[in-house]
């Protein structure tokens, strides 16, 4: 049996979007972690008072949280342009199961069973979806 020959358009397409995945939940994890960290150090916001957010966001973890948040924001845009969203927001979903890991890991939170047996159904909806093509639309144009 023969392979289907893959274009050299296509397997760019693919290399891309697997660079693009990693980095939407790489800055997603890092940047949501780095956010909890600091504002677990700047301590409980109940203030009405705009200042003290202001005081919160100039915390290097917060700081550095906003910033890999941001470019979550910029590349998850960037993978949106090219990749069906039915592909993409379950794929990066993985980001979910690495969050509640590192908060496990680092933040001494814990996993209940509920949270555990959700942690299972997202990876195997990850896994799933995975192995589905990156977009339904076939041709050059742009969608309208």
């Amino acid at each position: 049996m023969s392979r289907p020959s893959v274009t050299p358009g296509a397997s760019r397409l693919k290399f891309k979007t697997r660079v693009f995945t990693a980095i939407v939940v790489l800055s997603n994890v890092l940047g949501n972690f780095s956010l909890t960290y600091g504002m677990k150090r700047v301590g409980r916001l109940v203030s009405l008072s705009p200042l003290a957010y202001l005081e919160a966001l100039f915390n290097p973890w917060v700081t550095l949280g906003v910033l890999l948040l941001i470019l979550w924001t910029l590349s998850h845009m960037a993978l949106l342009s090219w990749a069906d969203l039915s592909y993409v927001l379950p794929v990066t979903a993985i980001g979910y199961v690495l969050v509640t890991l590192a908060g496990w890991a680092f933040l001494d939170e814990q996993i209940s069973a509920a949270r555990a047996a959700g942690i299972v159904l997202i990876v195997s909806g990850v896994a799933l979806v995975g192995t589905t093509p990156l977009s339904t639309f076939r041709g050059t144009e742009k969608r309208r």
